[in-house]
């Protein structure tokens, strides 16, 4: 295992967007459950990830040969998207070197579909909040205040292992790699 993560119980591999912050952050901390536990503003590559026991430094060696064959890109956020009426999210132009990137990881690591195989298809996306933590009004009125903040411009080179469990402030970074 490396460093200590005996306090995490999940990982996930995502594209950090500190570009976002300045929009989105405050939503985030009042609509969407990650953010309270210290995940930043992202895109999620893959997720759930290895369970933490099993971060070695092999597997970080063949996370970063996954992502280094991946360009870093530039991306625009310009429109909100929902998942139904229980996620408002943040759609990326384009979406498609996302895809790739969470394809070549679950390449890499074919035991770790996305979102567990939960959904068919994956759609790319920075979450701003859910009904996990607000009602569909909150979300609403907040769709309507980012929709009037953007577009958001941002450069995407690297990507974050990041560590965690289900409390306020638990996520931490274990590794960051460049694309």
């Amino acid at each position: 295992m490396v460093r200590n993560l005996a306090g995490p119980t999940e990982t996930a591999v995502i594209v950090p967007v500190p570009a976002a912050d300045a929009v989105v952050g405050p939503y985030r901390q009042e609509l969407d459950h990650s953010a309270a536990w210290g995940v930043p503003a992202h895109v999620t590559v893959l997720y759930p990830f290895l369970p933490p026991a099993r971060i070695t430094s092999a597997v970080l060696g063949d996370l970063k040969a996954a992502v280094a064959e991946h360009d870093a890109f530039e991306c625009v956020f310009s429109r909100v998207a929902w998942f139904g009426e229980d996620v408002l999210w943040l759609a990326p132009d384009p979406a498609e070197p996302f895809r790739a990137l969470t394809h070549r990881v679950w390449r890499a690591f074919p035991e770790c579909p996305p979102y567990g195989g939960e959904h068919p298809d994956v759609v790319p996306h920075l979450t701003i909040g859910s009904t996990r933590r607000a009602d569909v009004a909150a979300l609403r009125k907040a769709a309507a205040e980012v929709e009037g903040a953007l577009p958001i411009r941002a450069g995407v080179d690297r990507v974050r292992l990041i560590a965690g469990n289900a409390r306020p402030d638990s996520w931490r970074t274990v590794a960051e790699f460049v694309l």
